[in-house]
């Protein structure tokens, strides 16, 4: 069993901080968790009282927001802005309509899902404890778009693989996949990735990981007749940035055309250097680079690895969230009652958290 003892400069908070795994993040650059500098502390004591203040109480706790002040550049009333609007779109899911240049409630029907929005909105909480329980949404959708979470890179990242190229989203909508309904599935892929994988892949690395090490498959993709695809990258994306900051480790595209690494070219100018540097475009010959970073038994056989999961690696969502040992059950998983904060006066300890099994307060 990793150890979860080790000292740490980062303050938790009684009221909110109910970590089972390490807290001292793998990342030592400052403002990490555990890298922290005294001012850096304040920000956080700072934004939770601005918070409060107007009345949340849930995901308070340190690391998250630490990760929404860093993706702010520790600017505390820029990070709330963004905390408070990212609570707002987890209790009113929307999606940016770009015929309509404005956003909308994202719904679950089939068909039409501008034409047919729900009649209460859609609350991503409700929504993750229910959503595709018997696996047989993600097993049809493999079928025509895979999107997988597998085993770890040697990091101990929870490995994210998705294959773009060659998708027929037309054949997807056919199919009742339409875009709304594969950002409610991308979004409780991400809150499924926050809780259990990343806690369980902190456990057995013995240190914190909060990011993933995704495998983008863009074979296939140009620059003409991807309207659509387009479409959904731009809904895709705007989700992650604004709700999910600080998740990406690393990033690797691959069988990049002309196309696909002319537009990194002229996109990489306009990002953050942090998060472009995490970027790595690759054409066909990328195998080697993905081992030097994911070992060969966790890489499927499909991208040069020797992972071959009976039912396919795109199924088995094998990986340490997976393994009595790691695994313990998720926030989303406990009764909703059991994640209720009692207004107690706030009490700061300095170290990490003991291993417990009360609810963890996450993003």
């Amino acid at each position: 069993m990793a150890d979860t003892t080790a000292q740490s400069n980062m303050e938790l908070d009684a009221k909110y901080d109910h970590y089972d795994f390490p807290t001292t993040s793998v990342e030592t650059r400052e403002g990490h968790p555990g890298h922290l500098t005294a001012g850096q502390q304040a920000q956080v004591h700072q934004l939770r009282l601005m918070l409060e203040a107007e009345g949340f109480k849930s995901r308070l706790d340190t690391l998250t927001l630490l990760r929404f002040l860093r993706a702010r550049k520790w600017d505390a009333d820029a990070a709330k802005k963004m905390f408070v609007e990212s609570e707002e779109w987890r209790n009113n899911l929307t999606v940016w309509d770009p015929e309509k240049g404005a956003y909308r409630p994202m719904s679950l029907a089939p068909k039409d899902p501008e034409k047919n929005p729900p009649a209460e909105p859609l609350k991503l909480d409700e929504l993750v404890r229910t959503w595709d329980k018997d696996g047989s949404f993600k097993r049809e959708l493999s079928k025509y778009y895979k999107q997988f979470y597998h085993k770890t890179d040697k990091d101990g990242r929870p490995c994210y693989y998705e294959k773009l190229g060659g998708v027929d989203f037309t054949k997807l909508r056919n199919a009742d996949y339409t875009n709304d309904r594969m950002l409610l599935n991308l979004a409780v892929e991400y809150e499924k990735m926050v809780d259990p994988r990343l806690p369980a892949c902190s456990r057995q690395a013995g240190h914190l990981l909060e990011t993933s090490c995704s495998v983008l498959d863009v074979q296939g993709v140009g620059l003409v007749g991807q309207k659509t695809i387009l479409n959904y990258i731009r809904q895709a994306s705007a989700m992650s940035n604004s709700n999910y900051p600080e998740r990406l480790g690393k990033m690797y595209v691959i069988n990049a055309g002309w196309a696909v690494s002319t537009i990194w070219t002229l996109v990489k100018g306009f990002l953050d250097p942090v998060t472009a540097s995490k970027i790595k475009v690759l054409g066909s010959s990328y195998k080697s680079t993905l081992l030097e970073h994911i070992p060969a038994e966790n890489l499927p056989a499909i991208y040069g690895g020797k992972c071959q999961c009976e039912g396919g690696c795109e199924l088995s969502d094998a990986g340490p969230w997976q393994e009595e040992q790691w695994k313990r059950p998720a926030w989303w998983e406990k009764d909703p009652a059991d994640a209720t904060i009692e207004n107690k006066p706030t009490e700061i300890q300095t170290g990490e958290a003991p291993a417990t099994e009360e609810t963890k307060v996450v993003a």
